[in-house]
């Protein structure tokens, strides 16, 4: 789990009725996580998520035409939702909620948490200036 980019997801949990947020990798490994959430149910969450993902791409052509881009997969559960976005190139963003958060609130603050994100996994390495091979 990268524990840099965990404090950036708990922003998503400051809308009220938010739940968990996980950051994975498109092939479903978990890259980060909130608190709330352990581990072990967050790999779970991960890869499902991608799944989810996957088969949420593979339904464009129902949608006038087999070039649309996928954008967001929203999962409604008797006791919330699941969110599901993108994140940049190869990572997703999921967060979960309780049935009366307000979807608006909770996707903008997903889409101003990807541009966060999106910076923070496009920054190069850092290289360790004293060590040499």
């Amino acid at each position: 789990m990268n524990n840099d980019l965990s404090w950036m997801l708990d922003s998503a949990l400051e809308i009220p009725g938010a739940l968990h947020a996980v950051l994975i990798s498109a092939d479903g490994l978990l890259m980060a996580r909130t608190k709330e959430i352990g581990k072990d149910d967050a790999d779970r969450v991960a890869a499902g998520m991608s799944g989810v993902q996957s088969l949420s791409r593979s339904l464009a052509f129902f949608c006038n035409g087999s070039q649309q881009q996928w954008r967001q997969t929203l999962v409604e559960f008797d006791g919330g939702w699941v969110f599901l976005i993108s994140a940049g190139q190869g990572a997703y963003l999921g967060v979960s909620a309780s049935p009366d958060v307000d979807m608006a609130d909770i996707t903008f603050r997903m889409q101003q948490l990807v541009g966060q994100l999106g910076k923070a996994l496009m920054a190069p390495p850092r290289e360790s200036l004293g060590a040499r091979p």
